[in-house]
């Protein structure tokens, strides 16, 4: 009789666990706007969220704002099926070598599966991307927002299907956005533009770190 109790408090327990994950689940899926211009991205001065990511070998890399050792910058992109995302990369190639001499560790989020991360691009770069392809970063720093099925077919008729890209059935992408974290984990610089087609200029990008890197800026 103590045995069946037991294991019957042990089986209400799973399913309230199963329970609980699928409401998260559902939630964080309904959070997800339907539009670009819906998107509400972690604001300047919050703390940054921690996420998880996949390296290109599929290994999981983990970001902590809690535990950084450097100042980190963040560049989420939509993938290398993007032109505006490879003209972008290619622009910032004359930048990120400085940025990275100022000290801060500068990472990459792409919308694409592990396995494409580099071979997708058509611009040969030697950044540290991650693949952000379940889009726990996007939707953790407020930039992600869901295709509805005409724009998803759309994409399709140009030979780009998001699902072969990224593994998934979401049908999201992220915003184009450059968050700059502090050691402490504090957001002090961010940039987006609901339309993919406006990127922040490289110049631009290399004045925002330097001026992050001033005493005010308590990086």
């Amino acid at each position: 009789m103590l045995q069946r109790n037991i294991l019957r408090r042990s089986n209400c327990w799973s399913m309230i666990l199963l329970a609980v994950s699928a409401i998260s689940v559902a939630t964080a899926t309904a959070s997800v706007p339907d539009t670009p211009e819906g998107v509400t991205p972690v604001a300047v001065g919050a703390m940054a969220p921690a996420f998880s990511a996949k390296e290109v070998d599929g290994k999981t890399f983990r970001f902590d704002p809690q535990s950084l050792k450097r100042p980190t910058l963040l560049i989420l992109y939509r993938g290398g099926w993007c032109p505006f995302c490879n003209a972008h990369l290619k622009d910032l190639r004359t930048v990120e070598p400085k940025i990275a001499a100022l000290g801060y560790q500068v990472l990459f989020l792409s919308a694409d599966r592990p396995e494409i991360l580099y071979s997708s691009l058509k611009e040969k770069v030697n950044y540290h991307i991650l693949s952000d392809a379940a889009m726990e970063g996007a939707r953790s720093l407020g930039v992600a927002f869901r295709l509805d099925d005409a724009t998803y077919e759309k994409y399709k008729s140009y030979g780009v299907d998001l699902e072969v890209a990224s593994g998934f059935k979401h049908h999201e992408l992220p915003v184009p956005a450059v968050f700059i974290i502090d050691r402490s984990g504090i957001v002090r610089f961010r940039h987006y533009n609901a339309d993919y087609r406006v990127r922040l200029p490289a110049a631009e990008l290399l004045k925002a770190a330097r001026e992050a890197r001033q005493p005010a800026g308590r990086l």
